[in-house]
C-alpha cells in the first residue's frame, strides 16, 4: 500500500519475478478517492515475454493514511480504447 498518490504502482512480483510491469501512469484525480490510468504489460510465464501494452483504470480510497484499491476497469483491446477516446472526444467537442 502507498501513503502518497505518487507512490501507487501496479508493479507486481511473484517469487522475485516482475509479472505485471507498469510502463506509465496518469493520475486523473487526487484526493480521498483517487483515479489512475495505467499502461502496463503482463509476463507470459510460458514464453517469459511481456504482452503488448494493456490499460486499466483503477480507483483508490485513502483510509487510515494508506491508499487501498477499490475498483478497476480493464480496457480489453486497442479497439475498445479507441472507441472510448472517440466517444469522449465527441462528447467534449
Amino acid at each position: 500500500m502507498a501513503a502518497e498518490v505518487d507512490e501507487i504502482t501496479i508493479n507486481y512480483e511473484e517469487d522475485g519475478v516482475l509479472v505485471l510491469k507498469e510502463l506509465d501512469k496518469e493520475i486523473l484525480s487526487k484526493g480521498a478517492w483517487t483515479t489512475i490510468l495505467f499502461r502496463y504489460q503482463d509476463l507470459d510465464k510460458r514464453t517469459n515475454e511481456y504482452s503488448s501494452d494493456r490499460y486499466v483504470i483503477r480507483r483508490y480510497q485513502k483510509k487510515d493514511g494508506q491508499y487501498q484499491s477499490k475498483s478497476k476497469f480493464k480496457i480489453s483491446s486497442p479497439e475498445q480504447a479507441a472507441k472510448i477516446v472517440a466517444t469522449l472526444t465527441r462528447w467534449l467537442g
